[in-house]
């Protein structure tokens, strides 16, 4: 009897409302109760319509989640994507002028600029610049110590090219006292590799600009 009051007050497996047949729960087989020891074999009976098993705004979360991802990868593409690095000569500040008995030496000094769009900073490995006077190289430098180009902003430095006149015809002219303008116009070719975003590249820039081999008269001037 005791067991029959008991099957009535637990609906049998399977079973909604203690409505329909169903079979025995494996678990507590028909009492009730759960032996002691065994609460880890505890199955749980949940009706179709819980609300547990349908969480409300499913569709909300899944769309603000995708909208997050969206922001953070638009943003981590808007910082990290490649800027231009502008190398610009900005003007000619000296030109001194020596005389020896077979060449013409000259140490021309200019001042260029150096801008970093990125947001990021920009390592500049090298930077090599060569003169060139009626197309022949007449002197180069290298430079392997500049300094690091921090993001968004702009640095200016002072370059030194040494050159050397050994054309007879261009020592005539420059050293020529019945001449009183000595102008040359001078290329300056320009390549700097730097490093930013693991990846490195290369700029390249000539200019021209105009000097006086005769004497130091050069005066500082812009560069057009």
């Amino acid at each position: 009897m005791d067991k029959v009051k008991t099957m009535k007050h637990f609906p049998p497996y399977g079973a909604i409302n203690g409505a329909s047949t169903g079979d025995t729960c494996p678990t507590c087989r028909g009492t009730g109760r759960i032996p002691r020891g065994h609460e880890d074999q505890l199955v749980a009976v949940i009706p179709c319509n819980d609300v547990r098993l349908k969480p409300r705004r499913t569709k909300l979360y899944v769309c603000v989640s995708m909208a997050v991802c969206l922001l953070l990868c638009s943003l981590i593409l808007f910082f990290l994507f490649p800027r231009s690095v502008t190398l610009t000569p900005v003007s000619v500040l000296s030109v001194m002028v020596y005389f020896t008995p077979g060449t013409v030496e000259m140490e021309v000094t200019n001042l260029i600029n150096i801008s970093n769009e990125n947001f990021v900073p920009v390592q500049i490995v090298d930077f090599n610049v060569q003169g060139l006077i009626s197309e022949e190289v007449m002197g180069k430098t290298k430079i392997s110590n500049m300094s690091t180009i921090m993001s968004r902003s702009q640095k200016s430095y002072t370059i030194q090219i040494d050159l050397s006149i050994t054309a007879k015809g261009l020592n005539t002219y420059c050293k020529s006292s019945s001449i009183k303008i000595h102008t040359l116009f001078l290329e300056l070719q320009m390549t700097m590799n730097i490093s930013y975003l693991s990846h490195t590249e290369q700029l390249s820039l000539d200019t021209f600009e105009y000097i006086d081999c005769g004497t130091n008269s050069t005066i500082p001037h812009p560069v057009r």
